[in-house]
């Protein structure tokens, strides 16, 4: 554990002394300018450090916000620096690019400045855009208390699914608030969260009030934690789903008109009662959806008889190339999924740790209609 431990500090610190570095001959600028350049990048570097730590709650507000903010961007923009130059220095050593574009090169320094601006600048909108996800769900089973329109005929039950929140230094009030209005234009009959509605501290949700907002939708909202609601402290966490009116399933089972709604509690509580106590025996009335934030171990769905499992925990990696990996980790790392007779969507999240950038990946919500089939 210590070894990777170890490897862990010790890559992006490599990382950052090589693009440094690189950076450093790239620049065709005078010492004295080059070497502000040099510590700008460690401040943001050791801010990156400091947004991570408990340490964070104590600065004011706006000084913690700028901290999180720089922090945690620099660190994905240091990765893509690291590629970049990765990149440049293969081309350089094969003879396809000249050296002297990238040392004290006005010409090379304009075309990676404005690379780098292109991909965040997408990046940064691009999370912004919050994709509407359509999930068409059907049942075999004769559902009682299906929803009814105004002439009394039953219609889809109409489920507005999310997950990974981040709320938090980040993610703030404002956001949130379009947020809400996004999901009640859907006029769902429930919500659905998969865990990590809160970031990393609850401090930017209590001094904003963040749970006044929850009470703006217009639908039943039904959760379970993720990992972030203990890295936050569980019991607030838990003080605050109460404040904001969310029925928190903690290895609890929920009725909600035709669904049975399984919240399971994250896997960081290593004595969570196994899904097969919580699901003896599948009713045959109801619609069973467990909600389990990390999506390990979907085959436990499956042999329970669940008809549906949502998850999330991913991002889908949040940027590529990390989304290769979290697709070779995870038996599904994003979307729709099946085993069985079982349904499965692992949702890349509506939120985001970190810095607000989307490269490869998106940030959703999903739109899920349930109709029974013995009723037509």
């Amino acid at each position: 554990m210590r070894y990777l431990f170890f490897l862990i500090l010790t890559l992006p610190v490599l990382a950052q002394a090589y693009v440094m570095w690189r950076t450093w001959q790239l620049l065709p600028l005078p010492v004295w300018a080059k070497l502000l350049v040099v510590v700008l990048m460690t401040i943001a570097f050791g801010l990156f450090f400091l947004s991570v730590m408990p340490q964070l709650d104590t600065l004011p507000m706006p000084v913690a916000t700028v901290v999180y903010h720089i922090g945690t961007s620099w660190v994905i923009i240091v990765l893509y620096l690291l590629m970049l130059w990765l990149v440049l220095d293969l081309l350089r050593l094969c003879h396809l690019i000249p050296t002297h574009l990238l040392r004290a090169s006005w010409t090379g320094t304009t075309a990676i400045v404005c690379v780098v601006i292109a991909v965040f600048t997408y990046g940064y909108f691009h999370y912004l855009n919050k994709i509407r996800a359509r999930e068409e769900l059907t049942t075999d089973k004769s559902l009682t208390d299906m929803p009814t329109d105004a002439e009394g005929h039953v219609r889809p039950l109409r489920i507005v699914m999310t997950s990974d929140w981040h709320l938090g230094y980040h993610n703030r009030r404002s956001e949130l608030a379009r947020w809400v209005d996004l999901i009640n234009a859907e006029q769902p009959d429930v919500v659905l969260i998969a865990g990590d509605i809160i970031d990393r501290s609850l401090r930017p949700l209590e001094e904003e009030r963040m749970a006044e907002e929850f009470h703006r939708l217009q639908a039943p909202v039904y959760a379970c934690l993720g990992n972030h609601e203990y890295i936050s402290g569980a019991n607030g966490s838990l003080s605050f789903y109460k404040e904001a009116g969310i029925h928190l399933l903690r290895d609890e089972v929920a009725e909600v008109g035709p669904l049975m709604i399984i919240g399971r509690d994250d896997r960081s509580n290593h004595r969570r009662a196994a899904l097969s106590e919580l699901l003896p025996s599948p009713p045959t009335d109801r619609y069973i959806i467990v909600l389990d934030h990390q999506p390990y171990h979907l085959e436990e769905a499956e042999q329970a008889g669940a008809d549906f499992e949502l998850a999330g925990h991913t991002h889908h990696g949040q940027i590529w190339p990390a989304s290769w990996l979290t697709d070779a980790l995870y038996e599904c790392a994003f979307g729709p999924h099946r085993r069985g007779r079982t349904h499965y969507y692992v949702s890349s999240g509506l939120g985001i740790w970190g810095g607000k950038f989307r490269i490869g990946t998106r940030s959703e919500y999903i739109v899920a209609e349930l109709t029974c089939s013995s009723a037509e």
